[in-house]
């Protein structure tokens, strides 16, 4: 019996980790691509320029989750719970859509006061309306395909809109320039506008989500356009809270930028908003990390829910979350000063490399936020998630007015670890109240600990030493073997 078990929860496991890694791989690719723009950007475009695209870019973001509403996570949660399937699929189906339809003409209808209210050019304002809408209609799309277990479309899908994007970003920015000069009178060089650069990322971006938008459009004439008005308000019970949540969190993950624009003089601010977000990218490998993780972890929470020895479980989970993501905070600050020449090049911009180790740090907080998080989605609180996140966002704005006056991006940065820690904390022990889960606490908070007492030592005492960095990094694995080797042993061993 106690043998059956075990194999039951190894192959638990095992499936998640093939979850993760087939939808890991979805992500990872496309943001490992649309990482490689931040070279192209920094070479090309003035820190100036740089910091208004990714002004811009913040705003998307925030109105990415009030256009999606909480409705991904609710569409996994009442498909896996509900008989009927189908009009899961319809409700959601319908609501995202004439609600996106309900956003379009009023944003266009008042892109002027919008373009005013935000500081950004007005042109700049309906390219990203048309972004945010053809973004909001594959929302459900992308969902029935995570899940039919049809990550292998998902991922061409995902990662064909990224080889696109990357590559008009590429000819607009590189090629067209020269293509003008060389045949100004040619079709393709009549195409090109001088000092427009900012312009064609836009454009990059319009084209390669409405490619996107076609790929999956059979979606919407394949599905009947049935609406369950009584599921429908029960799955807004379930995901307005979430998207509260959500805005908390693009808050906590993008408000930073907005503000910094807003607080620091006019003169050096988008310029400061430059250095700081290109450094901000060498967090690449925890986002990745936290997001494809995410990505697997859902659906599975969901669905193991039921299972007796689910607390267990999830607390399993998590301890292997942390061992691997501590591993990754640690490798990535020891070697942050050789991944900038990659990353980016002009070295006018690695003034803010300081706050890389705060960022990375405060992406893994999240991440673990995420793992802490699974009780009160699991019990229906979805609310309790929305009040932790909101402090978040409280703690990132009174942070963020207070120190990027005297601070400018540090501020930024001690803001967010501050933010992720804050909820991590909360998110823990209200879990101890409301949905018990079993956690390994002293191991956890072991590996944390030691990674980060580390990784202060290689960035902050011997930055770019790596007759320093490397062993501590070799001791670091050595300590996770030391303390995992049974569990690590028996998977080896599993055939």
């Amino acid at each position: 019996m106690l043998l059956s078990n075990h194999k039951t929860t190894l192959s638990i496991y095992k499936s998640l980790f093939k979850q993760t890694a087939i939808y890991g791989l979805a992500t990872v690719l496309p943001r490992m691509f649309s990482f490689l723009l931040v070279p192209l950007y920094t070479d090309l475009l003035p820190k100036a320029a740089y910091g208004k695209v990714t002004i811009i870019f913040a705003w998307m973001i925030f109105f990415n989750v009030i256009l999606a509403y909480g409705m991904e996570t609710t569409f996994f949660r009442f498909y896996n719970n509900e008989t009927d399937k189908k009009a899961v699929i319809e409700t959601t189906t319908v609501s995202i859509f004439w609600s996106t339809l309900l956003f379009l003409f009023p944003a266009l209808l008042l892109k002027n006061y919008l373009a005013e209210l935000s500081g950004i050019d007005v042109q700049y304002i309906i390219y990203t309306i048309w972004i945010l809408v053809l973004d909001a209609l594959v929302i459900v799309p992308f969902s029935k395909l995570r899940a039919y277990q049809k990550p292998i479309i998902y991922a061409v899908i995902k990662i064909g809109n990224v080889v696109v994007n990357l590559s008009l970003n590429v000819f607009f920015l590189i090629y067209l320039p020269k293509i003008a000069q060389a045949n100004p009178d040619s079709f393709l060089g009549s195409l090109y506008t001088e000092n427009f650069e900012v312009g064609y990322i836009f454009v990059s971006n319009i084209i390669a989500s409405l490619l996107t938008f076609i790929a999956l459009s059979p979606n919407y004439f394949h599905v009947n356009w049935n609406f369950d008005f009584n599921l429908w308000k029960r799955m807004m019970r379930y995901g307005l809270p979430i998207m509260i949540a959500g805005i908390a969190f693009a808050i906590n993950e993008q408000f930073d930028k907005i503000l910094l624009g807003k607080l620091l003089p006019a003169n050096i601010a988008e310029a400061e908003v430059g250095v700081y977000s290109a450094c901000y990218k060498l967090g690449l490998f925890m986002v990745l990390y936290r997001t494809a993780y995410t990505l697997g972890i859902e659906p599975f929470f969901f669905s193991h829910a039921k299972n007796e020895n689910a607390p267990q479980t999830y607390a399993t989970i998590t301890k292997y979350f942390v061992i691997f993501g501590s591993f990754i905070l640690l490798s990535v600050i020891v070697f942050a000063d050789i991944l900038k020449y990659f990353m980016i090049r002009d070295s006018s911009y690695w003034e803010a490399m300081k706050v890389v180790p705060l960022i990375i740090l405060a992406n893994f907080f999240l991440g673990i936020y995420t793992n802490l998080s699974v009780w009160y989605k699991l019990i229906d609180k979805t609310y309790i998630g929305a009040y932790i996140s909101i402090i978040g966002a409280i703690v990132t704005l009174v942070l963020n007015f207070l120190l990027i006056p005297t601070m400018s991006y540090y501020g930024s940065a001690i803001a967010t670890i501050a933010a992720y820690g804050t909820m991590m904390g909360i998110s823990y022990f209200l879990g101890n109240k409301y949905y018990p889960i079993p956690y390994d606490i002293k191991k956890i908070t072991g590996y944390l600990g030691l990674s980060i007492l580390f990784s202060i030592i290689s960035f902050y005492y011997f930055r770019e030493n790596y007759f320093v960095g490397i062993p501590l990094l070799l001791v670091f694995l050595y300590f996770i073997y030391h303390n995992e080797k049974e569990t690590l042993n028996k998977i080896l061993k599993r055939k």
